[in-house]
């Protein structure tokens, strides 16, 4: 070990702030010698050049903004810190260790009154716009690096700006715009020296020593400013967002393919920002409309599993894509949601499926194994359901009563959880398994469960409507409907994993209600259409009401617009997986209406906010039945055809192929008469090929499997099975002993 030659203290440049009477410390200072070898030293002695400003102790490097205590007796020396409240022109000084007759370099060290603010400025301040202290705040014009980040733009990913901010004591407003102050509001950032910057949130921005913001991932973020040992929220940053999302197959100008079961089939997503800049690095998400048969990887490789048809979609969906702060959402775009195009899959072949049979009237539960075309061994359920969906993945089937949710396994047909916590009707769960909706009518609450059991979230509602509700394909929102034309209580629910739950009310139509009555989500889920009348959408993106004061935008409000309605009236509706058509039917005109649509592209749109939908209802008379209610509109998964469900009477079922013909193009609406003494299909569920609709029937109490020909172009009732579900003892005055089977999901099984 040489001789000491050097000894540097740090920050060597940026030196330390303090408030008046605030104390600090020096670091420990590095001693090298010649060869820069680090050597020992005992002890330093510290000094300063002016103590009158800053004060410190020679032995440990203790700092005071002041002076310290000496030789009272009585108070140990250098425990009490006397602030003496320099005028701001005389307010720094500077501080160096000293050891073996070697000196350090001196450290800047900057007093001033008590940070009580501090404020993203923008970077082109010159010297004459600050009246207050006559000063540039921390860099002068000409220091800026382009392109300046001013906290009124965003900025492209990749690119830089210079963050420079003003910083305040005492209390009052400040005006940007002229520089002047109200209050005891004093601008000290002339004597604040130099300010640390860190982002809240992690990867949507760098920011270096000097102050030089580099763009990451699209997003805002609030901006922190460090001095004097204290942060405060100075501002924020935006790194521009994505304004397209180009799908598409490689080496392919196709946006609808045939994949082959069990082969992988790579997507790309190309993203532009709202800059036209190239995006990478995005946490994008890759839904599937029919993640059982054709699930998406989050990596974007499509690998169906069985036969069917799918469409996938890519959406930038915040937090964990363009994040913003709650009340930033919609500023530059960033907190919004993007969906990408379609690129619709087809698989070819053929499924069988095992079935699962139940009643509302009934506490049994049949499985139906068309592999072996056998009913199973009944299932005796603890309550009578009124309700039965089943996880996209096949695994459990949730049923709803009046007491408790019950829960079967897909696999063991037994049950695996009862919840006496959540009594209610099974709504929806969402696509990735992991959220139940459910409606307790009698204590008037929507409760999000989770599939291994718990409530996550609850809202109330009113009216004593029936609900129903519907999820995006990414299983980030869902939409819940509850209509009450009695009390006009209508109610349209919205939970979103980011901005959490939103009530909007719907504008009553001329009779003063009657709406919304169901809900369908388009592909991409850019929005959702509620039936009624009229058929009205709300659109995905959240409008966000904008205040600009000082050079600084806040959100004053965040809601879900209703974007654009439709004069056709319907009672049910559905969504085709093509995203070209919303399908719905009403008993009060006896309509089939298609609203043919042409979904928009792009980023959310910047005029008020206002998603708007460009439709064309064309009509079908449901001609040849006398429904009571219609309780579905069934589309296939790859769009070309749908079937109606009702009660009441007719003995057939409407059935309809959609126009690929374009606008205003109507469908062909057809009726398949019902074999034997059926008086009405009241519920139903297509094969994930699409090639077997299975209908409930009343009338006959079974199920008939209505076959469609390879060619999709025609329907036939082909078979009937009985599921012989035995009628609860406790409903009053039954008209049979077996129950009607209303109630049906289905899950697909290998072809052997």
């Amino acid at each position: 070990m040489g001789q000491l030659n050097s000894i540097v203290m740090q920050p060597v440049i940026y030196g330390i702030s303090l408030n008046y009477g605030q104390i600090g410390q020096l670091s420990t200072p590095t001693a090298t010698d010649c060869k820069a070898t680090v050597v020992t030293v005992k002890a330093y002695t510290y000094g300063s050049q002016n103590k009158a400003i800053v004060d410190v102790n020679p032995s440990t490097g203790a700092l005071c903004a002041g002076t310290w205590n000496r030789n009272l007796n009585v108070i140990p020396d250098y425990t009490v810190c006397t602030a003496t409240n320099p005028p701001a022109s005389n307010s720094m000084t500077y501080l160096t260790a000293e050891a073996n007759g070697v000196t350090s370099n001196p450290i800047p060290v900057y007093t001033h009154p008590v940070v009580t603010s501090v404020l993203l400025g923008t970077p082109t301040a010159n010297c004459t716009t600050d009246p207050t202290t006559n000063c540039c705040p921390l860099a002068a014009a000409n220091t800026i690096t382009a392109p300046a980040y001013s906290g009124n733009s965003c900025i492209s990913q990749g690119s830089t700006g210079q963050l420079v901010a003003r910083v305040f004591a005492g209390t009052g407003t400040y005006d940007a715009t002229t520089g002047t102050t109200t209050g005891t509001l004093q601008n000290i950032s002339c004597q604040a020296g130099h300010l640390t910057y860190t982002a809240n949130t992690s990867g949507l921005v760098s920011i270096d020593e000097n102050g030089v913001a580099t763009a990451e991932l699209p997003g805002s973020t609030v901006i922190t400013a460090s001095v004097s040992n204290a942060g405060s929220s100075a501002g924020f940053f935006s790194t521009c967002p994505p304004a397209s999302i180009n799908l598409s197959v490689p080496n392919s100008s196709s946006t609808a393919l045939s994949v082959n079961q069990n082969y992988a089939q790579p997507l790309t997503a190309t993203v532009l920002d709202t800059r036209g800049v190239t995006l990478t690095g995005l946490s994008l998400e890759y839904v599937s409309t029919t993640p059982t048969t054709i699930p998406v990887a989050s990596t974007g490789i499509v690998t169906p599993s069985y036969p069917g048809a799918a469409s996938i979609t890519a959406i930038c969906q915040p937090a964990t894509c363009n994040p913003s702060p709650f009340n930033q959402i919609g500023l530059f775009g960033n907190g919004k949601p993007l969906a990408s195009n379609a690129i619709d899959i087809t698989t070819p072949g053929t499924n069988s499926t095992l079935l699962y049979i139940a009643s509302t009237d009934s506490r049994y539960l049949v499985p139906v194994d068309f592999t072996t075309s056998t009913l199973g061994t009944a299932v005796q359920l603890p309550y009578v359901p009124n309700s039965m969906v089943i996880s996209e993945d096949g695994t459990s089937i949730y049923m709803g009563s009046s007491t408790e949710l019950m829960v079967v396994s897909a696999s063991t047909d037994g049950i695996t959880r009862q919840d006496l916590t959540v009594p209610g009707t099974v709504l929806a769960v969402s696509p990735d398994n992991s959220t139940v909706v459910i409606a307790d009518a009698a204590r008037k609450l929507i409760y999000l469960e989770a599939a291994a059991g718990g409530v996550t979230s609850e809202y109330g509602w009113s009216g004593n409507g029936t609900p129903h509700a519907q999820w995006t394909p990414d299983s980030a929102t869902v939409y819940i409907t509850v209509s009450d034309p009695t009390t006009s209580s209508d109610q349209l629910l919205v939970y979103s994993t980011f901005t959490g739950w939103n009530n909007i009310t719907p504008t009553p139509n001329s009779t003063g209600g009657n709406y919304p009555l169901d809900v369908a989500v388009t592909v991409p889920s850019i929005g959702a259409y509620l039936a009624g009348s009229p058929t009205t959408a709300v659109g995905y993106c959240p409008a966000s009401t904008f205040t600009t004061t000082n050079d600084q935008t806040t959100v004053t409000n965040i809601f879900n617009p209703q974007a654009d309605s439709n004069t056709a009236v319907t009672d049910r509706i559905a969504a085709t997986n093509d995203g070209k058509h919303i399908l719905g039917a009403a008993v009060s005109n006896m309509l089939l209406s298609d609203l043919q649509l042409t979904l928009p592209t792009g980023p959310c749109p910047s005029s008020g906010d206002a998603l708007s939908f460009t439709s064309v209802a064309t009509t079908s008379a449901l001609s040849g039945i006398t429904p009571t209610a219609i309780t579905g509109v069934f589309p296939t998964s790859d769009s070309t055809a749908a079937v109606v469900t009702y009660t009441g009477t007719g003995g057939v079922l409407p059935w309809y192929a959609p126009s690929s013909a374009g606008t205003a193009t109507p469908g062909t609406l057809t009726n398949i008469t019902l074999s034997g003494t059926a008086i009405a299909p009241v519920a139903g569920v297509w094969s994930t090929d699409n090639l077997t609709f299975y209908a409930g029937t009343s009338g006959d109490n079974l199920v008939h499997l209505i076959t469609r020909s390879a060619a999709g172009s025609t329907l036939s009732d082909s078979k009937t099975i009985a599921p012989n579900l035995p009628i609860d003892p406790n409903i009053t005055n039954p008209t049979s002993t077996i129950a009607v089977p209303n109630l049906m999901v289905q899950k697909p099984r290998k072809t052997t």
